[in-house]
């Protein structure tokens, strides 16, 4: 499956910011998709996983009760709602997809080419 990560952007701490991954190539909700991100300096880190249904989905303690992972497999569309933005969310984020279940990386065979996030005043 093709990803292509979109939406982001220059915002403010406590902003609310919305990204987008669009599927295509394979059926999309045959995977198991999730989003990482990567600031400047760092390891690539595991953000959130959401189930091929929807059914299920799992956070970084950095993210939750901030952000929130959703899909409409009819549009072959992922999300990342994030909200409260704080300065060290500042990151390239990268949409990912599995047919596995679970957090590391190595897990995830088809990659997003990543959307840029800074949170600034």
């Amino acid at each position: 499956v093709q990803l292509q990560a979109s939406g982001g952007g220059l915002v403010q701490p406590g902003d609310s910011l919305r990204l987008s991954c669009a599927a295509s190539g394979r059926t999309f909700s045959a995977y198991n998709m999730a989003w990482f991100r990567r600031a400047p300096g760092s390891e690539r880190e595991f953000i959130a996983l959401i189930g091929w249904s929807a059914s299920g989905t799992y956070y970084a303690d950095s993210v939750k009760g901030r952000f929130i992972i959703s899909r409409d497999n009819a549009k072959n569309t992922l999300y990342l709602q994030m909200n409260s933005l704080k300065s060290e969310d500042t990151a390239v984020y990268y949409c990912a997809a599995t047919t596995g279940w679970g957090t590391d990386p190595i897990l995830f065979g088809s990659w997003g080419q990543g959307t840029l996030v800074t949170v600034s005043s």
